[in-house]
């Protein structure tokens, strides 16, 4: 039997189908564009290959195409039956979360590794800061993510994609040298792996090393193909490396060429998330509102999560809704968030809507309000998923209310307490 790239078999007699599936399975660990191409291909050498579905499901899954994942992952079902026990196993725990499924999911997910710990496919979905632990509304996901690589790293030695993803595990716990360490292997082995080249940037924005950060990115993005899942996002940290560093036009120029909506191609929960923050973190470091701008993020993202329903985008959509003064969308959204909340159904809890609330408060002029709520959500904002970087927007708005309300010593606490998050004390301009 043909194997894959990490040595596991896969039920197929065609080479070209088992090739095309390899370099479909690596554009999705890595985020580079292709991998919907190369997956089509594979299933047309062998359309009964049940992997290259699921594999497809979870491409279009990761590209935020929920209805075609649905379908492909329908189809991996329907071909799974005549596969190994192994191939039905990683067919089932990817499907689980492309149905919608994240608890059973992860549940399948840690069976399988440890059964199969090689199987990258599988543990993939289980990885980053929007994976079945990064969305799952734990309080301790970060710990537990990196808990749970640790176990599988015997088993992958120098592989790029797992040095990738234990590196930023690593970094989200502050365990920053090894992180460090890790990541430079990793990108030695696959210098355009695009989730590679994203977690060196966090970890280089960790450690407070900004100028690198941003030049690394000068560097490295202009051979990534503008289709590649991650476009959006690098250039969002390219923004924020420039605000960092006060090179405005820089931040406004990454903005507007790959951020904004329309300007580039991206996942909507990225385009969404990273476009408000943007905004909302280039006003707490001084610059001027940009109502035009605003209104056009504002819409697309009422249009990509019209209700409730995935806390980090929620909070993100309440901010906007706030900043343009669209009180009855927001009033609705925390209304459905609550009720979510009541009915069992919002695994990150009432964090989600105190975040909010506290934004709109913010957003209110209302600085005491804004900073009870914050002050009371911050401690438990890990539980929204997204990055330590991403989570800053809370500490960033929350050491602002304080300055606007007149509230230095409490601001001088909030840094005290987050000594190691330096980036906080830049954006914000304060120094203590």
């Amino acid at each position: 039997m043909l194997a894959d790239r990490y040595g596991l078999p896969v039920s197929t007699s065609s080479e070209a189908a088992l090739a095309a599936y390899v370099a479909g399975a690596d554009c999705i660990l890595s985020a580079n564009a292709g991998g919907i191409n190369h997956l089509t291909l594979a299933i047309e050498h062998d359309p009964g290959l049940a992997l290259a579905h699921v594999a497809l499901a979870r491409g279009y899954f990761v590209e935020g195409d929920v209805s075609r994942a649905r379908a492909a992952a329908a189809r991996a079902r329907e071909a799974a039956p005549g596969a190994t026990r192994r191939e039905l196993g990683h067919v089932n725990a990817i499907a689980l979360a492309v149905e919608s499924k994240p608890v059973e999911s992860l549940e399948a997910t840690r069976a399988h590794a440890s059964e199969f710990p090689r199987d990258a496919m599988v543990v993939a979905p289980a990885t980053g800061v929007f994976g079945l632990y990064g969305f799952s509304g734990r309080q301790d996901r970060e710990p537990e993510l990196h808990e749970f690589l640790a176990g599988l790293a015997p088993h992958y030695g120098d592989d790029w994609w797992f040095l990738s993803v234990f590196a930023f595990a690593a970094c989200e716990c502050g365990r920053l040298e090894e992180a460090e360490r890790l990541i430079e292997r990793g990108m030695a082995a696959n210098p355009r792996n695009a989730h590679g080249a994203h977690i060196m940037v966090h970890v280089l924005h960790e450690m407070g090393r900004t100028e690198e950060a941003l030049d690394y990115l000068e560097r490295w993005m202009p051979e990534y193909n503008r289709r590649g899942v991650l476009h959006c996002h690098l250039s969002w940290h390219t923004a924020l490396c420039a605000i960092a560093l006060g090179k405005f036009d820089r931040a406004w120029d990454a903005y507007r060429t790959a951020v904004h909506p329309g300007a580039s191609w991206g996942p909507a929960l990225n385009v969404v998330t990273d476009g408000v923050s943007f905004l909302w973190r280039a006003e707490l470091a001084g610059e001027p509102r940009r109502p035009e701008v605003w209104s056009e993020i504002h819409a697309h993202a009422i249009q990509s999560f019209p209700k409730a329903s995935l806390s980090f985008a929620d909070v993100h959509t309440a901010a906007a809704c706030a900043a343009t003064g669209d009180e009855a969308t927001l009033a609705r959204l925390l209304a459905e968030m609550r009720d979510r909340l009541a009915a069992g159904r919002l695994p990150a809890g009432e964090v989600v809507p105190t975040i909010a609330d506290g934004f709109a408060a913010f957003a209110a002029g209302d600085w005491d309000r804004s900073a009870r709520l914050l002050e009371r959500a911050l401690p438990e904002a890990v539980r929204i998923g997204g990055s330590r970087a991403q989570r800053d927007l809370v500490a960033y708005t929350l050491l602002a209310a304080y300055l606007k309300a007149e509230r230095p010593e409490d601001a001088r606490a909030l840094i005290a307490r987050r000594v190691d998050r330096r980036p906080a004390v830049e954006v914000a301009g304060f120094v203590p």
